[in-house]
C-alpha cells in the first residue's frame, strides 16, 4: 500500500492510457446499431462520478472496492462496476458525488472510516447511458465497513490492486450484445470479468501504478 500511495501522490500529466486490449471491437453488425455504438447527435451532457476506493488489508496489500450489479433485465445487469452515479444538485462534484453514491450503494460512512481524495483519472464517455463519468481516486486508512444496498448491489468485491497492473492478464472475450458480435478485453477476477468503462478505468489506474 505504501508504494501505491507514493505513486498516486503526484499523478502524471498527461495520464497514461489504459491498455488497448480493453477496447471493444465489432466483429459482426446487426441491422441497427445499438445506442452504445452510434455516435450521438449531441454530446453527452449528464455528469457522473465513480469512486475508486483504495485501502490496505491486514497484511498491508492495497485493495479496492468494486460492486456487482443485481441480475435483471436492465442494461448493466450483473456487470462489475465502481460505486458511483449521476450528479445531484448541490453535490460538490465530482468527489462529493462519488462519496454520496458510495454511501448510498455500499454504506461507506466517512465519519467512521475517513477517506482522503487523491485525484482524478480521465473522464470516460459512457455512451450507453449518455454520462460523462469522472473517476475519483480516494484512500481509506483501514478496511472500511461496508453494507450493500440490495436494490443497487448484489455483492461487494474487495479486490487486490495487483489484478490491474500492467503485468496482470487480460482475457479476450467474444460475445453478442444487442445483436452485435463483439470482441473485448476483460480483467478476470475469480468468476467475474471486468470490462467496459470499469475495465478501462482500472486499466488506466494500473498504468499509473505500473509507470516509472
Amino acid at each position: 500500500m505504501t508504494d501505491v500511495l507514493a505513486r498516486l501522490a503526484t499523478l502524471p500529466d498527461p495520464l497514461p492510457a489504459a491498455p488497448d486490449a480493453i477496447d471493444a471491437q465489432v466483429l459482426g453488425r446487426g441491422a441497427t446499431a445499438p445506442d452504445w455504438v452510434r455516435l450521438r447527435d449531441e454530446p453527452a451532457t449528464r455528469d457522473a462520478a465513480a469512486l475508486i476506493l483504495l485501502y490496505p488489508d491486514a497484511a498491508g496489500e492495497a485493495h479496492l472496492v468494486l460492486t456487482e450489479r443485481p441480475a435483471g433485465t436492465h442494461r448493466h445487469a450483473g456487470q462489475i462496476s465502481f460505486p458511483g452515479g449521476k450528479r445531484d444538485p448541490g453535490d460538490a462534484f465530482p468527489a462529493g458525488t462519488a462519496l454520496r453514491e458510495a454511501n448510498e450503494e455500499v454504506g461507506l460512512d466517512t465519519d467512521r472510516d475517513p477517506v482522503a481524495v487523491l485525484g482524478l483519472l480521465d473522464v470516460v464517455d459512457v455512451r450507453v447511458s449518455g454520462f460523462l463519468l469522472v473517476p475519483v481516486i480516494a484512500v481509506a486508512w483501514r478496511e472500511p465497513l461496508l453494507t450493500p444496498d440490495a436494490r443497487e448491489v448484489a455483492e461487494i468485491l474487495r479486490v487486490p490492486v495487483r489484478h490491474f497492473l500492467p503485468s496482470a492478464p487480460i482475457e479476450v472475450v467474444e460475445a453478442e450484445r444487442d445483436g452485435w458480435q463483439l470482441r473485448y478485453g476483460a480483467f478476470p477476477i475469480g468468476e467475474h470479468r471486468v470490462w467496459s468503462a470499469t475495465g478501462r478505468i482500472l486499466g488506466q489506474l494500473g498504468a499509473v501504478l505500473g509507470g516509472r
